[in-house]
């Protein structure tokens, strides 16, 4: 992988291990964007000392491991004038690891001030749930999401049309002109691990075949509006809507798949709505149907979906990392493609990539919600390419 250093987090994660008396620290994001390249890099900085350990092939006596992990990271700790860090990697598939490592952080001393601990994980949602079980009020979380198009191009020289066709896995990026590899590369070493490892390995999964489909079907249709119902309506296999719903979740956790919700300023609205299905990555777009890149770049439809696509999932990587909201927004035959909100600020982005498209859509939004901005991306407004530069945070 590249040096991911071009992302701009090393400052960030560095000043954070480095401090005194800090906060567990969590660094979490999907499969494949870099979190432990980067971390490893951390640690050879000389103004740090610390290891690396990874629980991935640990098959028994977990607690006893990483009580032992401790204690190697507080005696090499004590020989170091250095601020000093454990990091324990993929820790979600410790059982219990919550209430371990609570244990271990609440009793260390005075003479291991300098003893930072840094979790990494790959499941943001079975991260989340333990750091909030057992770990309340005693860590703060990096996240690190997908590349977007500039770390893309500067690492790799990607245009911005193999960008929105082929997305942004790092580990991939030198295979975009070897199509039969990078698709092998794709379900290989993203979908299939990501589903196997951090899904069906990490909760339980009573219709492993309905993920699956699930998986596929939201793929097929990201960037549009599609009811549980129309989605069991395209899946073999028997389920419902609330086994759906929550598939949909675990899949968005390990940042593959999500569905964005209605933005209505009533909760129980927003979560009564049908999901807006958004892949993480657009590279997934190519999941359930592989097709060249010449053919989707010349059928303006295709194209056109396949950027909407993009502009979601950046906007998706966005939101958890800079702490915004996004939903879509419909009235009927009214809608708007996503709403970004954060507090009192609110904007309504529409791709329109057509020379006839239309505007009510974004007209209605803003009679709506007085004081909501619109904004317009493609044709007859910023440019695809400006906007995936852009901070949407810019645009509130």
């Amino acid at each position: 992988m590249a040096n991911v250093i071009v992302r701009g987090y090393y400052g960030a994660l560095l000043k954070r291990l480095t401090e005194k008396n800090p906060l567990l620290q969590v660094l979490t994001g999907p499969r494949q964007v870099g979190k432990t390249t980067l971390v490893k890099q951390v640690l050879k900085d000389e103004s740090i000392a610390g290891f690396y350990v990874t629980a991935d092939q640990v098959t028994q006596g977990h607690d006893v491991w990483l009580e032992t992990q401790w204690q190697r990271a507080v005696a090499a700790a004590s020989e170091t004038e250095k601020p000093f860090c454990l990091v324990v990697d993929e820790v979600q598939k410790i059982p219990q690891w919550s209430e371990i490592i609570k244990r271990l952080w609440d009793a260390r001393n005075e003479d291991a001030s300098q003893f930072n601990l840094l979790l990494l994980g790959s499941s943001r949602l079975l991260m989340q749930q333990g750091l909030s079980e057992s770990l309340m009020g005693r860590f703060e979380t990096l996240y690190l999401g997908h590349w977007d198009l500039d770390e893309m191009q500067e690492a790799f020289g990607v245009s911005t049309d193999e960008y929105i066709f082929y997305g942004a896995y790092p580990g991939g990026a030198h295979l975009i002109h070897d199509p039969d590899r990078w698709y092998s590369f794709l379900q290989d070493a993203i979908v299939e691990t990501s589903l196997s490892k951090d899904i069906l390995q990490m909760t339980r999964i009573d219709k492993p075949a309905l993920l699956r489909n699930m998986f596929d079907v939201g793929c097929a249709h990201s960037s549009r509006e599609l009811s549980y119902s129309k989605i069991l309506g395209q899946l073999d296999g028997a389920g419902n809507t609330t086994t759906l719903a929550h598939y949909l979740r675990l899949l968005g956790s390990a940042g593959l798949l999500s569905g964005l919700e209605k933005f209505d300023k009533s909760q129980i609205r927003r979560r009564a709505s049908s999901p807006k299905l958004q892949v993480h990555n657009n590279a997934l777009l190519l999941i359930s149907e592989f097709k060249p890149f010449e053919q989707i770049r010349n059928d303006h439809t295709a194209w056109g979906r396949y950027a909407e696509s993009a502009i979601g999932a950046y906007l998706l990587n966005k939101s958890h990392e800079k702490r915004f909201r996004l939903h879509y927004w419909r009235d009927g035959n009214y809608e708007v493609d996503y709403v970004i909100s954060k507090g009192d600020k609110i904007t309504g982005v529409e791709v329109k990539t057509g020379a006839k498209s239309k505007l009510s859509g974004l007209e209605r939004f803003k009679q709506k919600f007085p004081g909501a901005k619109g904004l317009i991306v493609g044709s007859r407004g910023i440019p695809v390419e400006e906007f995936l530069r852009t901070s949407p945070e810019n645009y509130l």
